[in-house]
């Protein structure tokens, strides 16, 4: 007879498969079955339930009375159970504290460990307290293994209740395991404490001659994964002096060796890290250390694809703070022909950064070779390469200019036009030194339709119109499609124009005439417009003070190889094997950290307490302390007005097919008080628009026109465009249920009254539009609120690539305040140079109230943007909101 075995894996499956009807019934008996191995197959059971996403929160009390068993197979089901049904069935996890105890109290360690895991992975307040003992008894266990689990507990239950840590002494434990005498202690112990110091901002960590020795000793000995938490910590110590640093980079050095490629980079960072303090007097160190971070550097690319990314993307930081480390190396970023493409492009990157004239031959065949491959994005990257050596190497550029010419030759139609984008950047590198290739580029004009490329071959026809024979010819086949191009290409072809006439005057009289029309008259895009002005008024009344604004010298351009801010490069080398490393950007520009324990007083020793006190005295909120890490609120009275004048985005609505030769753009904005939508009526009909009607669909936000009649006065005849716009009111009966995702959309329909034609669109709303002018909270009632309102219902994205007036925290508070998003508090960040974060409120005239913190940093050109409130199918829309006030 075959042998039952509950513990075998091999047909698991089978518990994943549909059970007959009464299933709950027919498991409940088998969790209270006698023969041990039915109870484990019926736990199984439910786990596969549980996994496939079935409820089965009912046999809650039933699988629980199983943990009472010594078979510990069957003890990792139920508190793997346990753990995923706590939070819903908090009452009914108290029943298993019990058993927790007792288990904490077992003869066998991995039952002891198993409990204690489990108490802190169980995120029940009321757990927490029962949590404490068992802790604290696991913390000074004999056995390593329940210690090293305990450690982790402590950084678990931090994040839970970070004062009852401090209270219990749990970091002073922490500290104390630090000098334990097993390394995988003293790795979990250093890697709960480096958590604890990133929750809290605060350095909890506090790494003196004798703990820096310990952590060094262990290790040699510790996992892998040890390793690593134990170099992120000392890359975060600073050592007294270059002596002391010195040291450490030998005791790592080794680490340099390791098969785990994350070792090898938190190795590689410690390095970096510490010989920035080495000083001048160490340069033969500095060079023997150069040599030796290069293999390993290599080894890397040896790896998987995404390993190599990665690698690439921490290489790519390293180059540009010690370029010398790798200068020697440039063949191994050589693009192999199976390389996937993002590995390929940040190949690139890297050669063009250690591209030097040793090498320049060797990179530019390599090049050439890379602009007849089949990936168009790769051979685009390629060509653009070829045109950066030219820029950054001045001895090579002739070179590289023969290249490009050779590229051009192939009258491949995306080659060319990336030739001719780079070429632009050439001449304005050297102006005046290589016009003999003017002609060649010329006789291209014909492949060019890429904005970007037409772009740059009006700026070179322009900048050189007297060294080319035809050049208003040129400009002229470009102007026969003027209305249709990309704003870009207008802009340049404006200025070219200007430029053209300026050097010859008789010949383009006629045609700065057309172009300026065009652009002031006949465009709608601002810029073009505004510029077009400009040139008109000093064409006007003064040609020669025209001749120096627009033919002027201009600042050539610099090489951009190395581009990061020397700031910001340091902040990144000090993150090397982190995800800053790979996005390129410090962790506040993309991550969102919980404020768990700040402004509690963390310090073990009280040595640092006297300046914690001071730091929680002056950021007090309110009587029950802090806001989610908004203690320390620096609240003021809200900026003067600024000249900020809410907007309406406009986007085309409505094309001429659908009306009958009508197109609409629309947009929303609130003015004075009233929600408007605005409108742009372009008439390519046969008759003038003199009246429309118009009715809103049942909508989100409950909107409907304040009058149906919409009269242009005088109509918009046939060939042109009038502007007018709706009042919105709210009205209760307007407003649709919300089931599923909100839909921004407002659907709108029209009449034509001279024609009777009705035809619709629909208009994404701008939920800023909304915001009503009585939406400033109480500093108290927002903390209140702040409190109140679950995560489930908070929203966290990061906006990038913002100008710096964005940027600018009095301006963005200006600019808030006129869109009615009110100012509440503004503090900076403790333990982050730089950063601040700002408060604010808004409340929709239908009573929706939203908080936003918003979290800026020095030098970045980003904003953390977090927003939280009850009425979460709106949250989408206002973060759009928020990001759309800071871009625009």
């Amino acid at each position: 007879m075959a042998k039952k075995d509950g513990g075998g894996n091999a047909n698991d499956s089978r518990f994943f498969t549909t059970q007959k009807k009464g299933e709950m019934h027919e498991l409940r008996q088998e969790l209270h079955d006698t023969d041990k191995h039915v109870k484990v197959d019926a736990v199984k059971k439910v786990i596969a339930f549980m996994t496939v996403g079935k409820d089965v929160s009912t046999l809650f009390a039933d699988v629980l009375n199983c943990a009472q068993t010594g078979n510990i197979e069957l003890k990792k089901l139920v508190y793997l159970y346990l753990i995923n049904y706590a939070k819903t069935q908090p009452e009914l996890t108290l029943l298993a504290v019990n058993t927790f105890v007792k288990d904490s109290n077992d003869s066998n360690p991995l039952i002891r460990a198993l409990a204690v895991r489990t108490m802190g992975c169980i995120r029940v307040d009321r757990i927490t307290e029962y949590l404490c003992e068992p802790l604290s008894r696991a913390l000074r266990d004999d056995d390593p293994y329940v210690r090293k689990t305990a450690a982790v507990c402590v950084a678990k239950l931090y994040d839970i209740a970070p004062d009852l840590v401090q209270e219990r002494g749990f970091l002073e434990t922490l500290h104390d395991l630090i000098s334990d005498s097993n390394p995988s202690v003293v790795a979990n112990a250093v890697a709960a404490l480096s958590e604890i110091a990133e929750a809290s901002g605060k350095d909890v960590m506090k790494i003196s001659a004798a703990v820096l020795q310990k952590l060094l000793a262990a290790l040699n000995e510790c996992t892998e994964w040890g390793q690593v938490f134990i170099l992120d910590s000392l890359a975060k110590y600073t050592p007294a002096d270059g002596r002391e640093a010195e040291g450490i980079i030998e005791r790592v050095t080794p680490r340099l060796k390791h098969s785990n490629s994350a070792v090898v980079m938190s190795a590689v960072k410690v390095i970096l890290s510490y010989m920035e303090l080495m000083g001048s007097s160490s340069s033969d160190a500095i060079r023997a250390l150069t040599r030796k971070l290069a293999p390993p550097l290599v080894t890397l690319l040896n790896s998987e694809p995404e390993i190599q990314y990665v690698a690439l993307r921490n290489i790519n930081l390293i180059v540009q703070k010690r370029p010398h480390i790798l200068e020697n190396e440039i063949k191994v970023f050589f693009c192999k022909y199976n390389d996937p493409i993002y590995v390929k492009m940040e190949k690139l990157e890297i050669i063009i950064k250690l591209v030097s004239e040793r090498n320049i031959d060797q990179v530019l065949l390599e090049m050439k070779e890379y602009a007849t491959e089949v990936d168009v994005d790769f051979v685009r990257k390629s060509v653009s390469a070829i045109g950066r050596c030219a820029v950054k190497l001045e001895s090579a550029a002739e070179r590289c200019i023969g290249v490009l010419l050779e590229l051009i030759q192939t009258k491949v139609n995306y080659v060319v036009q990336e030739s001719v984008i780079v070429i632009k950047d050439i001449f304005r590198r050297y102006p005046n030194r290589y016009e003999s290739i003017i002609a060649t580029l010329c006789d291209n004009l014909d492949t060019l339709d890429e904005p970007l490329a037409k772009a740059s071959m009006i700026w070179i026809i322009g900048e050189y119109a007297e060294r080319i024979d035809n050049a208003d010819e040129l400009l002229d086949t470009f102007l026969e499609t003027f209305e249709e191009e990309d704003p870009a290409v207008q802009l340049q072809l404006l200025t070219a124009t200007v430029k053209c006439f300026l050097k010859n005057p008789e010949d383009t009289q006629e045609m700065v005439q057309r172009v300026l029309d065009m652009a002031t008259e006949e465009s709608d895009n601002p810029d073009l417009r505004d510029r077009g002005f400009i040139y008109w008024r000093l064409l006007s009344t003064d040609p020669q003070a025209a001749k120096m604004v627009v033919l002027g010298d201009k600042p050539v351009i610099e090489d951009d190889t190395f581009r990061l801010d020397p700031s910001l490069l340091n902040v990144l080398i000090g993150q090397i094997a982190t995800l800053s490393s790979v996005y390129h950007k410090p962790p506040e520009a993309f991550v969102v950290r919980r404020g768990a324990g700040l402004g509690l007083g963390l310090d073990g020793d009280g040595d640092d307490d006297e300046n914690d006190d001071n730091y929680e005295g002056e950021n007090d909120v309110g009587g029950d302390g802090d806001l989610l890490d908004i203690g320390g609120l620096n609240v003021s009275d809200s900026p003067a007005d600024g000249m900020y004048e809410p907007k309406a985005s406009m986007n085309k609505v409505c094309g001429p097919e659908k009306s009958q030769g009508i197109e609409i753009y629309a947009g929303f904005r609130q003015l004075n008080g009233a929600i408007r939508m605005e409108m742009e009526v372009q008439n390519a009909g046969v008759e003038d628009v003199g009246a429309l009607a118009i009715q809103l669909n049942k909508n989100a936000f409950g909107l409907s026109p304040a009058s149906q009649q919409i009269i242009f006065n005088p109509p918009v005849p046939q060939g042109s465009s009038g502007k007018t716009f709706v009042e919105l009111v709210v009205t209760p009966a307007m407003l649709a249920p919300v089931q599923g995702p909100l839909n921004p959309q407002v659907q709108v329909a029209i009449k034509n009254m001279q024609t009777n034609n009705v035809f619709y669109f629909a208009a994404n709303f701008s939920l800023e539009a909304l915001f009503s002018k009585d939406g400033q909270l109480e500093r108290s009632a927002f903390i209140e609120s702040w409190k109140s309102i679950s995560d489930e219902n908070e929203i966290s994205a990061t906006v990038g690539d913002l100008t710096p007036a964005a940027v600018d925290i009095e301006t963005v508070i200006e600019k808030f305040k006129a869109n009615n998003v009110f100012f509440i508090a503004r503090r900076p960040v403790p333990k982050s140079e730089g950063q601040e974060v700002v408060y604010f409120s808004m409340r929709t005239v239908t009573n929706m109230e939203f908080l936003a913190e918003l979290t800026f940093k020095q030098g970045v050109p980003a904003c953390k943007v977090c927003l939280k409130t009850e009425n979460a199918p709106y949250v989408a829309l206002a973060k759009a909101a928020i990001e759309s006030l800071l871009r625009n």
